[in-house]
């Protein structure tokens, strides 16, 4: 189930579907209004009366002026959100163009000027003036009217959405909220549990206790983008093996690389090998769903460009840096989840390629800290940074990797800072880190 939804989010998230959708609506939409109008008689007076076409020229006419207008307005829609891809993709990163497509009022826009020309176009083929017979689908081109009025506020609001959309601090505020958003689904109350007694179970282990031991290999090239975890807890339940993953989404996969070893009592049949690996999805790029460094790297990516000489913008590199902050101070206060996974009958079924913190501290910070050089802003925001995080961390390990970056951002300040005054705020910040421990 979980992988139809997976799969349904990416199909959500091209910036076509939407805009199809909303086409299709249109399409339903008039052929519904104009048989309502074959079988209704609307009476001229009245408030309502005002807006009902008395003649086949004038709402043929009011049909092609809108038709017109909205396909002119929809190419400017497009050149608009072609133009903020582009200043998004220069000074952000290509990386980046995926989050303004998935915005939806850019695609509802789209989809409703297109949308409307279409509808106008139906509706305008279903008038009859010959041989005496006269038929104007009234409702349909009052609803014509309508749309056409909701589509120019519809394009104040498109305006007003693209020009904050492109602003820095905007951009940054977006992937910080898809990371919390990330930590819900990431990180559940309850996933995977500990292994009984402690004990560790690796690969040596499950060779004593199962007979066989097949590599699974990746079928081709590319992002590991989803696993199906629990539809390979019940594939490897029945079987009676436990299954070991190599690898975890966010890597890249060769063809013919080890991606799984699968443990168990008796040979199975090559069908189910191939069942079991379909629950793995490879794709060309990278995708966020499972991947929390994914949403990391892109704000890092703001960061090091901000930090770039030809852009040379510490402010946003420091913005950047308070966001990821806020993130691992979440990160630390949330236990991780165990790579071991049992079925309904408690039994070890999975044993994940889990996420650690030294990783995701290592994604976020070493990057910016290796492109500070020459900027001690930056530096003295990382250490201040880093003293946040250890104050809401409790485990002795994450401490650790904690003072290991801050020594690794004092190193650098002192290798590269020339001013006597800046370096004592650094050596300042680090003692803040150092003192405790």
């Amino acid at each position: 189930m979980k992988k139809i939804f997976f799969l349904w989010n990416r199909l959500t998230s091209t910036f076509w579907f939407i805009p199809c959708v909303i086409i299709l609506g249109a399409i339903l939409l008039s052929m519904f209004l104009v048989h309502i109008d074959s079988i209704t008689s609307f009476s001229e007076e009245g408030f309502a009366g005002s807006f009902i076409v008395k003649s086949s020229d004038s709402a043929r006419s009011i049909l092609v002026t809108i038709a017109a207008a909205m396909m002119g307005v929809a190419g400017t829609v497009f050149s608009v959100t072609l133009v903020a891809l582009t200043l998004a993709s220069s000074q952000f990163g290509s990386r980046l163009i995926k989050n303004f497509m998935y915005v939806r009022l850019n695609q509802v826009v789209l989809g409703a000027y297109i949308s409307t020309y279409l509808y106008c176009l139906l509706v305008l083929n279903a008038i009859k003036d010959n041989d005496g017979y006269i038929f104007i689908p009234s409702i349909s081109i009052m609803v014509a009217i309508f749309a056409a009025i909701a589509n120019i506020i519809l394009i104040i609001v498109f305006i007003h959405k693209i020009a904050i959309s492109i602003q820095a601090d905007k951009v940054i505020s977006d992937i910080s909220d898809y990371i919390s958003k990330q930590f819900k689904n990431l990180y559940p109350h309850k996933m995977g549990q500990e292994n009984e007694e402690g004990l560790t179970v690796d690969a040596e282990n499950l060779k004593i206790i199962f007979t066989f031991n097949i590599v699974l290999k990746s079928p081709k090239s590319g992002y590991l983008q989803y696993v199906d975890g629990e539809k390979l807890i019940k594939l490897i339940s029945k079987i009676g093996g436990v299954l070991h993953l190599h690898s975890r989404p966010g890597q890249y996969m060769v063809a013919g690389m080890d991606i799984a070893t699968l443990y168990i009592h008796e040979n199975i049949a090559q069908e189910r090998l191939n069942k079991i690996v379909k629950q793995f999805v490879i794709g060309k790029t990278k995708m966020a769903q499972q991947d929390l460094e994914y949403s990391i790297h892109q704000m890092v990516e703001v960061a090091v460009r901000a930090l770039s000489p030809g852009i040379n913008d510490p402010f946003t590199a420091i913005a950047c840096i308070d966001n990821l902050t806020s993130t691992l101070c979440t990160l630390v206060q949330i236990k991780l989840p165990s790579p071991y996974r049992y079925d309904e009958e408690n039994k070890l079924r999975v044993i994940a390629e889990a996420s650690d913190f030294e990783g995701v501290l290592d994604a976020a910070f070493n990057q910016i800290r290796q492109f500070s050089n020459g900027s001690p802003a930056v530096m003295i925001r990382l250490l201040e940074a880093l003293t946040r995080i250890n104050e809401f961390t409790r485990d002795e390990h994450y401490k650790k990797t904690i003072f290991k970056h801050a020594k690794m951002v004092l190193n650098l300040g002192e290798e590269t800072i020339i001013e006597p005054n800046d370096l004592q705020d650094l050596q300042v910040r680090f003692k803040q880190v150092r003192s405790n421990f």
